[in-house]
């Protein structure tokens, strides 16, 4: 300030000295000169002047709406004032003319702090959030370099000067991302990660605009080889993100789905749960039974099979009304509920409950004549049966049990088929209610919602696969807290917290990194994290193990053997917390899109590639998805190829394995037997670690359909399928938990004790009009006892 003063007085006294040697021009002023030349030199040590400080100030009249980006701070020549470690890793001491006061700049991230930054503290490339930053000894010791900026601009509001950063718009990618470096080794499922401290691996490229022939560049990374703060490093890893893909589609538009927002997410779940819970009390009222297991979750899975609705999880526009997926299992546990058979005596108690409930059921319906007469006659000759014979085998009452289903089965059915169809239909009405409510609340927080389905870009290019972009801009979004239990993440808002492992939520943050175009600065990923956990939480059901099988995955060991004998880079049925690479089809695109999916698998149609396709056992979906492979490999001649994983139920066939077999793009078929494999829990992002995989209680059959290019590029040779199988085996170094995600464990030497060993849910009772197509091999009688006694989640393993 004192020279500021000096510089103002003096050119005031050489201005009237100027004036006045007008008249005089012999008189010397050139010691006036050399005092403001000195005086000016002393205030550019005193200040720290910056180099180009001068050309980033602009004029006051200017308007603010005209102001291009701000100028980066650069240093002058001079010794730098700051350890030579900060100075390696781009921090340089500048100047702020607006707040009169030093303030430090970092080059490669452009981060800007009042305070020293301290070396390793917050990384904002390598932990975005300050997760893993140190605690500072300063007051603000809960605050991390990048949430310690300068407040000062932010707290006074914006004035008439202010810079922006000019913003970056989100484009199409034309090829796929090349991030630098993991965060940590990828090791195997059961080896421990190295701990060499890895690199900062640098931010994905921007994709290009759709006119462009070259990706844009990406803002500026870390190039320096100054340490790096490491990020939390699992001690198990599951995943391998760095693969990159080979899988090429034709450019598409972007997504018209509504962007997530914790708000919608919590009503959604809200809305769901009272939607299990008025499917429980039909179940209960109207035939006395509790809901099948699982039935609900794969009610949802198959409605959007061929829903229309604009709800990402809520069905509402589908045909038929009825879903043939819950009349069946349903109707298969009236007139009760059959289970896992081990001992005589509970072969004995089941066969008379059976008798019971049949007899009881069939007085108190509107049933004809003949079927009472049929039932209740079959009913008390089994219970005299019972009276009589007590020295019965297990097997002797099981083969009376089956032969009681037969005769009174088709009557039971007639009698509750009006009743269980109205329970379809309930259901199905409710949650078109519930979507339409939901989508009204939805846009009401939408700024300006578009109503427009965008043009396919013309003309239609062939490019690597990348994530959905959603048309719609996400709003700004409420706060969700973070904080961290031993080594589990919570995140609440309010008041429902949902949870995850550290290991998976580093996870989520590395995918968030690699896909999502629209945040940054992760301002939006604490809120996208928690809808998406919330909405798989929801998926799956609130009770113990619900719908974990409904996201199993396979082993580590055999993705590395697909990845490295057969090409595969991409799954056909994932998430963002089971996926092993990071390109992948999964079901909800508005949320999953930001953590690197491509959409659900049966709209994805792409030109090339190899895939590996694990689908939720649900049998209208694996038709489904056989409908679709033979639609993709007929259509390309480009190298194709798909290797499916399903399970080996034979006693009935399914539709989808029947026709894969006689499919003419099957070039190799391969089986694995029972309890001889095994799968990753579906809630490995929650589990503990000895409860990540589980025994498979069926066989799997490995089925290859390729194109002729696909097959000569990556063909099953018996050297690459020697090595799938090996790595199938599971490991000796741990044991697995479960037999299945149910509740009841079989161990190998119990095999005989369950009644059908594929372990199935099938029903020969025809679905309403006729629109159950899984099941025209069944006839109009009904399947055997063994067929009902099967447990239901051996369809979501």
């Amino acid at each position: 300030m004192f020279f500021s003063d000096c510089k103002a007085w003096l050119r005031s006294t050489v201005t009237v000295m100027t004036s006045s040697t007008v008249s005089e021009p012999n008189r010397p002023v050139f010691k006036v000169h050399v005092i403001l030349r000195t005086i000016g030199e002393m205030s550019s040590e005193s200040q720290g002047f910056v180099k180009g400080e001068a050309a980033a100030a602009l004029p006051s009249s200017a308007s603010a709406s005209t102001q291009g980006p701000p100028l980066s701070p650069s240093t002058t020549s001079r010794a730098p004032e700051l350890p030579d470690e900060l100075v390696q890793a781009g921090w340089a001491k500048c100047w702020s003319r607006r707040e009169n006061r030093p303030y430090y700049f970092n080059r490669f991230t452009n981060q800007s702090l009042w305070e020293v930054p301290v070396l390793g503290q917050h990384d904002v490339i390598s932990d975005p959030l300050g997760l893993n930053a140190a605690p500072a000894e300063s007051g603000e010791s809960n605050l991390g370099n990048g949430q310690r900026k300068r407040r000062s601009s932010g707290e006074q509001g914006a004035g008439p000067n202010t810079l922006k950063r000019a913003k970056v718009e989100p484009t199409t990618p034309i090829s796929p991302s090349t991030p630098g470096g993991k965060p940590w080794s990828s090791a195997p499922e059961d080896k421990p990660a190295q701990t060499n401290t890895p690199s900062t691996p640098a931010t994905a490229p921007a994709p290009a605009t759709a006119t462009a022939t070259a990706p844009a560049t990406a803002p500026a990374t870390a190039t320096a080889t100054a340490p790096t703060p490491a990020p939390y490093r699992p001690s198990v890893i599951y995943w391998d993100l760095d693969v990159q893909t080979n899988a090429v589609i034709r450019e598409r538009p972007s997504a018209m789905d509504l962007p997530p927002h914790p708000e919608i997410e919590l009503q959604r779940a809200q809305l769901v749960t009272k939607l299990r819970q008025h499917y429980h009390e039909l179940c209960h009222q109207r035939e006395g039974i509790d809901p099948p297991r699982e039935s609900f979750n794969r009610w949802l899975l198959e409605r959007k099979v061929i829903d229309k609705g604009q709800d990402p999880l809520l069905p509402s526009d589908c045909e038929p009304i009825i879903s043939p997926s819950m009349f069946r299992e349903v109707m298969n546990d009236i007139p009760i509920r059959l289970s896992r058979i081990k001992y005589k005596e509970e072969a004995r108690k089941l066969l008379f409950k059976y008798a019971e409930a049949a007899k009881r059921m069939i007085d108190s319906r509107n049933a004809s004549p003949e079927s009472r007469k049929v039932v209740k006659w079959n009913a008390e000759d089994t219970m005299n049966w019972l009276r009589r014979d007590h020295s019965a085998s297990k097997e002797d009452y099981m083969d009376r049990l089956e032969h009681l289903r037969q005769q009174c089965g088709p009557h039971v059915t007639a009698v509750a088929k009006d009743s269980v169809e109205g329970i379809c239909s309930k259901i199905y009405q409710l949650s078109a209610e519930y979507s339409r409510r939901l989508r009204e609340t939805h846009m009401g927080l939408l700024q300006d919602p578009a109503t427009e389905v965008p043009e396919s870009p013309q003309p239609s290019r062939l490019v690597y696969c990348y994530p959905v972009r959603l048309a719609i801009p996400t709003p700004s979004l409420p706060r969700v807290e973070l904080h961290f239990e031993n080594d589990v993440a919570c995140l609440r808002f309010k008041g429902e917290m949902v949870k995850v492992n550290r290991g998976h939520f580093s996870k989520l943050e590395l995918l968030y990194r690699y896909s999502c175009i629209d945040d940054p600065r992760f301002e939006k990923f604490l809120s996208r994290v928690w809808c998406l956990l919330k909405r798989y939480q929801v998926m799956f059901g609130n009770s113990n193990n619900e719908g974990t099988g409904l996201q199993g995955a396979l082993p580590v060991s055999v993705f590395e053997a697909l990845n490295r004998q057969f090409g595969v880079s991409f799954e056909c049925f994932a998430s963002p917390l089971n996926c092993y690479f990071k390109q992948y089809c999964s079901a909800f695109p508005d949320i999953d899109g930001f953590f690197g999916s491509r959409g659900p698998f049966l709209s994805f149609r792409p030109v090339s590639g190899s895939f590996e396709a694990n689908p939720p056992f649900c049998e209208e979906l694996m038709d489904r998805m056989v409908t679709h492979f033979e639609d993709l490999l007929e259509q390309s001649s480009e190298p194709l190829s798909f290797i499916i994983f399903i399970p080996e139920w034979r006693d009935p066939v399914t539709p989808a394995l029947t026709r894969m077999e006689e499919s003419r793009f099957l070039r190799h078929q391969l089986s694995v037997s029972a309890y001889e494999h095994e799968y990753r829990s579906g809630s490995q992002h929650v589990c503990k670690r000895e409860d990540m995989y589980y025994r498979a209680v069926h066989g799997t059959a490995v089925l290859f359909l390729q194109n002729d290019a696909g097959f000569a590029k990556w063909a099953p040779t018996p050297e690459r399928l020697a090595e799938l199988t090996a790595a199938y085996r599971p490991s000796l170094s741990r044991t697995s938990s479960l037999s299945s995600p149910g509740p009841a464990h079989i161990s190998p030497g119990d095999r005989d004790s369950t009644l059908k060993a594929c372990d199935r849910t099938q029903s020969s009772v025809m679905s309403p009009s006729d629109h159950d197509n899984n099941n025209n091999n069944n006839g109009s009688t009904s399947s055997s006892p063994q067929d009902k006694l099967a447990v239901t989640e051996g369809q979501s393993l």
